[in-house]
Parts: structure tokens; C-alpha cells; sequence
């Protein structure tokens, strides 16, 4: 299988999962059932998850994924975005769909998802990232709601999520690259009510990991587990439930302190809406051809 065929593959993976979690009720669901649940039909229909699944719950904009056995339920009246990754050979489609039981919020929904159509219909290789941009705020904004401006959307490469290059979801002034033909991005509209800073800030949450640094730590057990980490995951980001698999929990969080302190591991804290207001998220995967694109998540 080539990369455009693992690709290919991700990203039809990526799309059934999104749109059977789309489809389901949720109500009374754990956090922790929503995650295992999406990453065993990853598993099953031939994929491999790319990230933890991220179910992030009103003004969490970004990065929860459950805890081991978390307890968190899902209510009616909660906005709920999920965010799936899935990986074929370290190629990786990026995918999110925002669900709301509770007409309020519908709207803010729909902007987001419009948002993203207008981005996607734009992007080919004479397209530069910064217009864009400017199509996702002018259409979030016209609809009477606001992007969230440090977020953005992001260049794919193998076994690597963020690789380098930054889509804004906000127009931005000065240079900017033109999409190149055959590189993978992941554009993902974030949106917040009229009332919201705007802005999201680092929460406490940290449960989501990847490794930085394969540089041994002088600590043997801490660099048994880094070995371990790196054979079971390389670059791609983990949860501490997918680590309880191999080592015990509060062991590995005491390694994976240690592994934080020493720069060998980064965290990925939730992101939270600066004045505490809800926001949805639409995600795709696309690679840009010269004059259309392929949207591998569609």
C-alpha cells in the first residue's frame, strides 16, 4: 500500500467512525464509554487511533480525553465535540463533528460545519493559508458568532499531528505559504458564541502525551518506560488510559512526571474559552491537488 492509499484509507476510516458517533445518543454516556467505544471500531475496521480520542464538553474547546474509568457523563444540555484521529502506517486522518441535543446551541453548530465547507471549497495549491483563513472568519462572522483565534488548523506528516505549518481559522496579515500538492492538512473551524473572549487559555486537565526526546533521562525505570512509550506509540500522542495496558496506573504517572520534568515528554493541557463560553469545532483531512483538492475525511 502506498501513502496515498494508507491515506485513502484513514480518512474513510476517520469518516465512518465520525458519523457513527454523530448518529448516536450520547445522554448518559461516559466520557470514558464515547472514547473506547470510537477507538475499538477504529481497531476493528482496520485502522489504528492517530491520537486519544478528544471528547471536550462546552467551553473545552480541545484535548480531553478520558481517564482511565472516568466518570464524567454526558447531559442534554451538554455541547460535545469529538475529534478522531486514525492512522494507516503512520499516515493520518484528522476529523471532528460538534453534537448538541439542545436547539440553543444548533446554530452555533451549523457555523461551524459552514465554516468549514467554505474553507475546504477554497483549498488547492494556489491557495495560500492566510485566505483561508480569512474565509473562516468572514463566514463565522457574518453568522453572528466569533473564531477562536489561536486555534487554527494544521500541516500532516507521517506519525506527526501538528508538522509545522499553521492554517488560521482568523485572517491574518503578512506572508503566508500557498498549500503545496500532496501534503496533507487538517483545517478545523473553531467557534465561540457572540459574548466569548475569543480566546482559549490552558486548563489544569493534562491527560494526553507524546514524547519529545528519546534522550535517556538517567532515571532506569523512567527510560524503561520512555523505551516502552516510543515501541508502542513514537511520535504519535497517547492517554494515560491506553498506558495501564502495560504499566500500572499510579506508577505511570509518577514516570510520566518525571519524564515531563526532564523535557523528554510534553503535555497537551485542555483548552478552555476564555470567558467560559461554549464552542464547536468541524474538522477535515484534505490533500490539495493543482487545481481541486481530496478530502480524505468527506
Amino acid at each position: 500500500m502506498n501513502y496515498c492509499d494508507s491515506y485513502e484509507k484513514a480518512g474513510r476510516i476517520a469518516s465512518q467512525v465520525r458519523e457513527n458517533a454523530r448518529k448516536k445518543y450520547h445522554v448518559g454516556t461516559t466520557v470514558f464509554q464515547i472514547c473506547e467505544s470510537i477507538e475499538s471500531e477504529i481497531l476493528e475496521l482496520g485502522g489504528a487511533p492517530a491520537f486519544p480520542v478528544n471528547v471536550s464538553l462546552n467551553e473545552v474547546a480541545a484535548h480531553y480525553t478520558a481517564e482511565p474509568n472516568d466518570s464524567l457523563v454526558v447531559r442534554d444540555t451538554d455541547v460535545m465535540k469529538i475529534d478522531v484521529g486514525v492512522q494507516i502506517d503512520g499516515y493520518i486522518a484528522d476529523t471532528a463533528v460538534t453534537i448538541s441535543y439542545d436547539p440553543k446551541y444548533y446554530a452555533l453548530v451549523k457555523v461551524a460545519e459552514l465554516a468549514l465547507s467554505e474553507a475546504v471549497k477554497l483549498a488547492n495549491t494556489e491557495t495560500k493559508a492566510s485566505d483561508i483563513g480569512a474565509v473562516i472568519e468572514s463566514t463565522i462572522l457574518k453568522q453572528g458568532f466569533k473564531p477562536i483565534k489561536n486555534l487554527s488548523g494544521h500541516s500532516l506528516e507521517r506519525y506527526t499531528i501538528h508538522a509545522g505549518k499553521s492554517i488560521p481559522n482568523i485572517r491574518t496579515i503578512g506572508p503566508s505559504f500557498r498549500l503545496s500538492a500532496n501534503q496533507a492538512y487538517a483545517i478545523e473551524p473553531f467557534v465561540t458564541t457572540r459574548d466569548g473572549d475569543g480566546v482559549v487559555y490552558e486548563g489544569k486537565v493534562r491527560n494526553i502525551f507524546s514524547i519529545a526526546s528519546r534522550k535517556p533521562s538517567k532515571d532506569q525505570d523512567a527510560d524503561l518506560f520512555l523505551g516502552q512509550l516510543w515501541s508502542r506509540f513514537r511520535t504519535l500522542p497517547f492517554a494515560i488510559r491506553w498506558i495501564t495496558e502495560f504499566c500500572e496506573e499510579s506508577k505511570a504517572r509518577i514516570l510520566i512526571e518525571v519524564l515531563l520534568k526532564r523535557k523528554n515528554l510534553h503535555a497537551y493541557p485542555i483548552l478552555v474559552e476564555g470567558n467560559g463560553k461554549i464552542v464547536t469545532q468541524a474538522e477535515h483531512t484534505l490533500i490539495p491537488s493543482n487545481k481541486s483538492n481530496r478530502i480524505t475525511t468527506i
